[in-house]
């Protein structure tokens, strides 16, 4: 497999500042406890609303509750793109959005000439000598199903039993099929998450203990739309006693025309629709019952390792690809660059990680493939971007050498640190947050003279450049071209056009 050189990624890589991408002193430490396998759970669309996290207060989640309580939780991580295809693709390559230029839900990056002999995560770990599985969604869509990628392919993600028409009737934005949620009568093992599980926990059955080691991966699809669930997980969050996210009325008035670009015609409803139609109660009762669905489906799994032969010399990474909104900001979807987009769960378990542990310093998704590599004891690639998790995992405390970068698409960035938040969009507007006293972001601090140091500390890790959009790039791109025209999906958008 060929690797970049430091010259390639010269030309490849985003410089941030002045700032190289070296290993900063929390991640120097030598993983001495080094696992055997790994077994990695991925879930679509899962912001922070769950227990080790409480970005909700009802939010059932006993067994990633179990989870945190065995290992580590990182409870300020953030994803690198708010979109599947970039987000993940980040992930299991080592590199940013801004490296890419994979910014939309296409292309498949093997497909992209420069791209296409990047050693990703499964490839390097099965160089290193792990037998590697995977079933579910862990690459965007079909992507990365097959030898290139893994030895042992699986099921499928899919969102299993529908009911014969949508739940909620026509939605704007072309009545996408997959805008719908709510119950119908169907069984648990009808959905394509219990069948995953099945495959998965099978797996961990018959994988003999003695076996070469394994690198098993198992990606979830709800919470993401639709978000069927069956009568008894929407039983668990009655209508009157429901709690709603934090929304403010007229929250996006001290934010630029520019915050929408990035969301500027989706086919997820936008608050006000959901409002006027009375579906913002029920998308956030059945967000909330499939993430306890999928909770379900983790905790079979971690059943299936805690009864087999693995079970104490397997560590468990467990990664959401981005967060959802649920009206807050004025939207629901992702595609943002505030913390319901930006933020999602990241926890550790295993040999060497003390149980029950937090660390609150900012971490990317993009850690995750360093990480891997150092606690198996393997030289991670050149190429990789993230750092490395180990020292972290060792000591929480340490301090955090950078902040948490999120890209959605080029020129579009939010930069998080343990305390505040900037936000720069492609036409070079800002906003700025004191993420401690406002939590829910509701006011923008740009313009405060107050906060003018701590500004130009996160300005410094603004992207200087973004590759631009690689070759085959569609669904849900934007672009600043050389006429100074900003497009959405190839269409131009007017300065001062009215919100839909």
């Amino acid at each position: 497999m060929v690797k970049f050189t430091h010259t390639t990624l010269i030309a490849l890589t985003v410089l941030i500042g002045n700032v190289a991408f070296a290993d900063d002193a929390s991640s120097k430490s030598a993983w001495s406890a080094k696992p055997k396998n790994i077994l990695m759970i991925a879930i679509d669309d899962l912001n922070d609303w769950i227990g080790p996290l409480g970005g909700h207060p009802q939010v059932k989640t006993p067994a990633l509750d179990r989870l945190a309580a065995r290992g580590m939780t990182f409870t300020n991580a953030h994803c690198q793109a708010t979109l599947c295809n970039p987000s993940r693709t980040s992930l299991l390559t080592g590199l940013r959005p801004g490296t890419t230029g994979v910014y939309g839900l296409s292309p498949w990056f093997r497909n992209v000439e420069r791209l296409k002999d990047i050693e990703s995560l499964p490839q390097h770990l099965r160089a290193s000598g792990l037998r590697t599985l995977t079933c579910g969604k862990v690459y965007h869509g079909s992507y990365g199903r097959g030898p290139i990628e893994f030895d042992t392919v699986g099921v499928s993600a899919s969102v299993g039993a529908r009911p014969p028409q949508k739940l909620i009737g026509p939605t704007p934005g072309g009545n996408n099929p997959l805008m719908d949620w709510g119950t119908f009568p169907h069984r648990d093992e009808d959905k394509g998450d219990w069948q995953v599980a099945s495959w998965a926990t099978k797996q961990l059955q018959e994988i003999p203990a003695d076996s070469q080691p394994f690198f098993l991966s198992a990606g979830f699809f709800l919470p993401h739309v639709p978000c069927y669930v069956t009568q008894s997980w929407y039983d668990m969050y009655p209508d009157e006693t429901l709690v709603m996210p934090p929304i403010l009325d007229g929250d996006r008035d001290d934010t630029p025309q520019s915050s929408w670009y990035i969301h500027w015609d989706l086919p997820e409803p936008r608050t006000s629709w959901l409002e006027q139609h009375d579906q913002l109660r029920p998308l956030v009762r059945s967000y909330l019952a499939s993430i306890s669905f999928v909770d379900s489906q983790v905790g079979r799994l971690l059943d299936a390792l805690e009864n087999s032969p693995h079970r104490d010399d397997t560590l468990v990474v467990l990664w959401s690809d981005h967060g959802y909104h649920l009206g807050e900001k004025a939207i629901s979807g992702k595609n943002s660059l505030w913390q319901r987009s930006t933020r999602v769960p990241l926890l550790f378990a295993g040999p060497g990680i003390e149980p029950g542990s937090r660390c609150d310093q900012p971490v990317e998704l993009l850690d995750i493939y360093p990480t891997l590599s150092n606690m198996i004891g393997s030289a991670p690639p050149a190429h990789l971007e993230g750092l490395s998790l180990a020292g972290l995992l060792l000591d929480p405390a340490a301090k955090r050498s950078r902040p948490a970068i999120t890209t959605h698409n080029a020129g579009n960035h939010s930069i998080r640190d343990d305390h505040y938040r900037l936000i720069r969009y492609l036409d070079g507007a800002e906003e700025f947050y004191d993420c401690q006293i406002d939590p829910n972001e509701f006011n923008n601090q740009i313009a405060n003279p107050q906060y003018a140091s701590q500004i130009a500390a996160l300005r410094k890790w603004i992207p200087q450049s973004d590759s631009p959009l690689a070759a085959g790039s569609a669904d849900r791109i934007l672009e600043r071209r050389d006429d100074g025209v900003i497009y959405w999906e190839n269409k131009p958008i007017v300065a001062g056009e009215a919100i839909k």
